[in-house]
């Protein structure tokens, strides 16, 4: 055989018969998923934020690190890690969302200047300015910038909801002027989205004091008597008949011991009272988080929501 640079058509297959072996057929089409760690989309406050992107490949579509532009352009799924706002661990959920890339999506995992750092709304801002990162870059990460989708868990899940509801495109917060930080849909996963709740966090002692997650997350104060900057972290607060907003899938376990379901509840029904499109699924006895909200079937309906708003 000739040494040389071959390429994938000239190269001639293997097809001597081989005594015990067998042969098994491919199309090309088999797809893996190929991890970009830490790629930084943004400095903010001297802070380096950073993305982790899943990508599909296969033989047919190869991502080829090196080109500025792939030969595919799949939607994109951006996705908020909650922590509370405090710093995220952006790696420990990478092989769940992996089974959403594995659907034929991007997927990009969001680090966000965490609650010690800036307060609210300093994640959504963030999140905002990754999804123009992604669309500025999209060539080169074989996204579609008119396809992309916004999910978050827990903190996480509020993060996602400001990202899609905060349309500060035109203002000093968008830090690639002229590229839109808009999506097509937001998934929440019991998403921690009030505090106007007598018990929207059943297990936090301190909830709503300087130094509950929620307190921190607006600056260390008590919000237990600054009913102003609680209805200014509480998504429903925030929403009315005139508030501009993707389409909302919401999954909430029936037994948080986190995040009260009734946060999710009270948020699906302030969209539909607004008539907004929402959908909401209570999964029977999940937590806080867990494998339950990476099935086949939840992924399933997560992927018909994400096709339906990218079709629109």
């Amino acid at each position: 055989m000739e040494i040389k640079n071959w390429t994938y058509e000239e190269f001639p297959a293997f097809d001597e018969p081989v005594e015990g072996a067998a042969f098994l057929e491919t199309t090309g089409n088999e797809q893996s998923i190929l991890y970009l760690n830490d790629v930084v989309y943004a400095t903010m406050d001297g802070i380096e934020l950073t993305l982790q992107i899943l990508i599909p490949t296969s033989r047919n579509n190869p991502y080829i690190p090196e080109a500025q532009q792939q030969n595919f352009a799949l939607p994109c799924c951006v996705f908020v890690k909650g922590s509370a706002w405090m710093k995220q661990n952006v790696y420990i959920n990478l092989c769940d969302v992996a089974k959403v890339a594995e659907r034929g999506y991007v997927c990009a995992i969001v680090q966000y200047r965490h609650s010690l750092q800036a307060p609210f709304p300093a994640q959504a801002v963030d999140t905002r300015n990754a999804i123009r990162y992604l669309r500025k870059n999209a060539a080169k990460y074989g996204i579609d910038p008119a396809r992309m989708i916004v999910a978050g868990g827990s903190s996480g899940g509020h993060t996602a909801m400001w990202a899609g509801m905060r349309h500060n495109d035109d203002t000093e917060e968008n830090i690639y002027p002229g590229i839109s930080g808009e999506v097509s849909g937001i998934i929440n996963y019991y998403g921690s989205v009030t505090v106007m709740l007598e018990a929207s966090n059943p297990s936090t002692p301190n909830y709503k004091l300087p130094d509950s997650p929620e307190g921190m997350e607006m600056g260390c104060v008590n919000l237990r008597e600054r009913e102003d900057l609680a209805r200014a972290l509480s998504v429903e607060e925030n929403i009315d008949e005139n508030t501009i907003i993707p389409p909302v899938l919401i999954f909430h376990g029936t037994k948080d011991r986190i995040v009260n379901t009734r946060q999710s509840v009270v948020l699906y029904e302030k969209l539909k009272a607004c008539r907004k499109d929402a959908a909401l699924y209570l999964l029977k006895g999940a937590d806080h988080g867990g494998a339950e909200f990476w099935t086949k079937e939840v992924i399933d309906i997560a992927d018909k929501f994400i096709k339906d708003c990218i079709a629109k």
